[in-house]
């Protein structure tokens, strides 16, 4: 059977009209472009159309590279040069069966090549230019920067106390290790990156929808370099290596700029640093992507829109309490309204929001700032965190005399976020009638919607279901695929409890009754806990039981 070509099988399906394609072609016998680069240069096809086409039609896999581990020895059978020019990346080996992630799995030309230099058979599959692109960088180059560095630093003699020169240096091979790290872990998603140092290297680690996993180990002869670097770009001091630091620094990288705050802790075999980042250039969410149950949502509502009064979202570290307040702000923001908010760091820039940068070096704290944004007539206030007294005070009283304040707390759900405050020394009459409500919640990871599929259900999953008013014969899983990382989940959403602050709850405030008694009488006027809200989705296929146990521990 003769073989298609791209431009024939992407007449047939629709998406391109044969004039089109004449246009591009003559253009491709004249510029000796790629076809697929010209359909989508010219706005023709999107990448994705011409994806789908291949996976769909075809039935060429789609595999996703930016989560994918590859073994540095299948890296080894094809030369940097071959994938950069072809725009293709071997990711596994099996046998004699070489797979190779391709922008254009029907350039037979490429495969052909591939089969000669490396003696195997070419098991073509698909991914985004993009994503091969971003993997080439991060496996072909990354390896080189970081050998370069090991070499750099074990050719340094003699070893320095303060490495300056080998850290200040743009084109230093130290300050280029860094900057691959940080490149990696903003292609890779992560919130966190860890230097762990060890007797026998140090662990770099990503935490990735919220666990961490190892992505190499680095020689211990390079630990003393990059910790070096940290300090410098933080502005720490790194001539102090017996307490712990903590800074921040900005990263631009390839027109992506990322906020990084740094911490360092000194352990048996060396510093530890942890760099936390916020993508600058991240797109905040609408309460529609937020994932918020039917009754949730609308009670949400309900407490952001009143013309004062306190929410409050709690939940731990990471766990989305920042995105589910911008969320928020984005529906409130009109240009009728003056909203303010202060924030230690400012994690998404809101067009029509005056934003505030936390800065205790220079004296500007939560409470101070918040007294300051009190004399700017503001309608609406977000406060980054409630972290102390005086501000969980400020903002009550802010509450009370006609603003609608937005702010989180750490607590393990929302009931306890009263007494919380309380213990904090806010009067519980202020309490009672400046909280609109709470919401507490925490992420769960989805499962990937590419090796979704359904299983019956354990007796173990059905008794939970029924214990809690649930029914199901059978329930969603991931098989686990290249574009999860084998892991089966893919992406988070948040499950959350709402707990609404009307007549009821405020004379149980200010009686000072226990957390049990607010999570009785809001459980009579209707809210469901977190753990409730997670089997809801977990029915609709959207997460899993078993991860619903692990982030609420059946609250």
């Amino acid at each position: 059977m003769a073989r298609k070509r791209m431009g024939e099988l992407l007449v047939e399906s629709g998406l391109l009209a044969p004039e089109q394609l004449e246009m591009a072609l003559a253009e491709q016998r004249e510029t000796g472009a790629r076809l697929g680069d010209i359909l989508i240069n010219n706005g023709y096809i999107t990448e994705q159309q011409l994806v789908e086409v291949l996976e769909f039609q075809l039935g060429i896999p789609h595999v996703i590279l930016a989560n994918m581990k590859i073994d540095p020895e299948v890296l080894k059978l094809v030369p940097e040069r071959l994938a950069e020019t072809y725009v293709l990346i071997p990711y596994r080996r099996a046998g004699n069966r070489l797979h190779v992630a391709m922008a254009d799995p029907l350039d037979y030309y490429a495969i052909d090549d591939l089969r000669r230099s490396t003696n195997l058979i070419i098991m073509p599959a698909i991914a985004t230019r993009q994503d091969i692109q971003a993997a080439i960088s991060r496996h072909y180059r990354g390896n080189e920067v970081f050998e370069s560095a090991v070499r750099s630093m074990a050719e340094a003699a003699p070893p320095r106390q303060e490495p300056e020169q080998e850290t200040r240096a743009a084109d230093s091979p130290v300050v280029r290790a860094l900057n691959q790290i940080l490149v990696e872990a903003a292609d890779a998603g992560a919130s966190d990156v860890h230097l762990d140092p060890q007797a026998d290297g140090v662990l770099l680690r990503f935490r990735v929808d919220g666990f961490l996993r190892t992505e190499r180990v680095i020689p211990r002869n390079l630990q003393s370099g990059l910790v070096a670097r940290v300090k410098i770009l933080a502005r720490l001091n790194i001539a102090e290596q017996r307490l712990p630091q903590d800074g921040r620094f900005e990263f631009s990288e390839g027109g992506r700029k990322v906020d990084v705050r740094v911490s360092t802790m000194p352990t048996a075999h060396g510093e530890k640093v942890v760099l936390r980042i916020f993508d600058l250039a991240k797109r905040a969410f609408t309460l529609d992507e937020l994932g918020f149950s039917e009754w949730n949502r609308a009670a949400f509502e309900r407490m952001i829109t009143k013309p004062y009064g306190a929410v409050l979202i709690t939940g731990p570290t990471g766990s989305g309490k920042t995105s589910t307040l911008y969320a928020a702000l984005k529906r409130l923001a009109t240009p009728e309204v003056n909203v303010i908010t202060i924030e230690d760091p400012i994690e998404y820039q809101l067009e029509g929001v005056n934003q505030v940068q936390v800065n205790p070096v220079a004296g500007l704290t939560f409470a101070r700032g918040l007294r300051a944004v009190l004399r700017q007539d503001p309608d609406i206030i977000m406060v980054g965190e409630i972290r102390d007294n005086e501000t969980a005070e400020i903002a009550m009283r802010a509450a009370l005399t006609g603003h609608r304040v937005l702010s989180t707390l750490h607590t393990n759900d929302a009931a306890s976020a009263i007494n919380r405050l309380i213990d904090m020394g806010v009067p519980a009459y202020m309490m009672a009638s400046g909280v609109t409500g709470v919401v507490a919640q925490r992420l769960v990871r989805l499962v990937c919607a590419r090796c979704k599929h359904e299983r019956p259900a354990t007796p173990l999953e059905k008794e939970i279901l029924e214990e809690n008013g649930f029914s199901a014969e059978t329930v969603v899983e991931g098989r686990g695929c290249p574009a999860c990382g084998q892991t089966g989940y893919k992406g988070r959403m948040a499950v959350q409890e709402v707990l609404e602050v009307d007549d009821e709850i405020a004379r149980l405030i200010l009686t000072s009754r226990s957390t049990e008694d607010y999570v009785a009488a809001a459980k009579e006027r209707g809210m469901r806990t977190m753990f409730l809200d997670g089997l809801q989705k977990a029915l609709q296929g959207q997460t899993t039981i078993q991860e619903v146990l692990r982030v609420t521990a059946a609250t």
